[in-house]
């Protein structure tokens, strides 16, 4: 684990030189669910992998929406994949390889934004108050938080802070971070959140919860690293998705799935079909534009866990011309 220098040094570079599955049970504490008006303080804990220099992984998932299921009733879906930049700076993912190039066309800048990548952060830690009131909170108190880019930002900018002179992990002189759910435009506000203002120690009793569980290796609940297969699934999703097909079950439930299905029992799973790119005649004429880089793309107001996020009503997908014609017009423009 870095000390608070390194982190902020670490972090200084992140944003000078920007560039670019886990199951939903209780272990996770799903603070999105207080009420408006509560706040949850947790402690947050160091990373069990000491090679992490912070305390916090990024996880970045891309949710491809479709027009419904196929045979099913047409209610708008969504699937989070995996975006391959999660796992190293030399990733390449084939979705925003594909997208990138969106937000340089006139017209396309609000579909870019459905398929852009939608960060958050996982952070490891201990409930210390949780206006929820558990029912049956799990017998393993640190607890895995799944952390909005709205929260993430006040952290960052209080690491980066000269007044910050410890680190708020540290076991004697941490802090806790209180989390304040209001509401702003009719979404769940976050920004109000803070440090607490007094440093505490943890208690003999959660020191003997660190000793007796351990801590997690956060990177060990990102999800699986798609391989070949996986990413040709991806790219066949994507397709089907920018071209407005329903989510075909038979093809995909094997790998990528809407919350509440699941996984198909098959001892034969089909392979993806390929798919061939015509390169069209005439592509249409496009006018330049100065987008908004897509890393600074508004992130959702809050984002929950892989897996457990439940089907939201979505506008339609553009359908006026096929995936691969889009595909296909924009590598065109590229190369001319």
């Amino acid at each position: 684990m870095a000390n608070l220098a390194d982190i902020r040094a670490r972090l200084a570079a992140q944003e000078n030189t920007k560039s670019s599955t886990f199951s939903g049970d209780n272990t996770v504490y799903a603070h999105w669910n207080i009420d408006e008006g509560d706040t949850a303080t947790l402690r947050f804990l160091p990373d069990g992998d000491t090679s992490n220099p912070f305390f916090w992984v990024e996880r970045a998932m891309i949710k491809l929406p479709f027009n419904g299921i196929k045979d099913g009733d047409g209610k708008k879906i969504l699937v989070q994949v995996p975006c391959m930049e999660m796992y190293g700076p030399d990733e390449t993912c084939p979705v925003l390889a594909e997208v990138r190039p969106w937000f340089k066309v006139t017209g396309m800048e609000d579909m870019g934004r459905t398929y852009w990548k939608k960060r958050s952060y996982l952070f490891q830690g201990l409930v210390h108050q949780d206006p929820m009131g558990e029912e049956s909170p799990p017998e393993n108190p640190i607890r895995r938080f799944m952390i909005s880019p709205q929260i993430f930002k006040i952290i960052q900018s209080s690491l980066m802070d000269p007044e910050m002179e410890e680190l708020p992990t540290d076991y004697s002189q941490g802090l806790d971070l209180r989390i304040v759910k209001t509401s702003k435009g009719g979404y769940a506000d976050y920004s109000t959140s803070n440090w607490s203002r007094k440093e505490t120690a943890l208690n003999e009793v959660e020191l003997g919860h660190i000793e007796k569980y351990k801590l997690n290796v956060l990177s060990d609940f990102l999800p699986k690293k798609p391989g070949d297969v996986e990413l040709q699934i991806i790219k066949e999703m994507f397709e089907a998705s920018v071209d407005g097909e329903a989510y075909d079950p038979d093809r995909w439930a094997q790998y990528y799935r809407p919350y509440g299905m699941n996984k198909p029992d098959v001892t034969a799973v089909p392979k993806p079909k390929p798919k061939l790119t015509p390169t069209p005649t005439h592509p249409a004429p496009v006018s330049p534009v100065s987008p908004a880089s897509p890393d600074e793309v508004a992130e959702t107001v809050d984002e929950i866990p892989f897996e457990t996020v439940p089907p939201v009503e979505e506008k339609p997908v553009a359908t006026a011309s096929k995936a691969e014609d889009i595909l296909a017009q924009i590598r065109a423009r590229q190369k001319a």
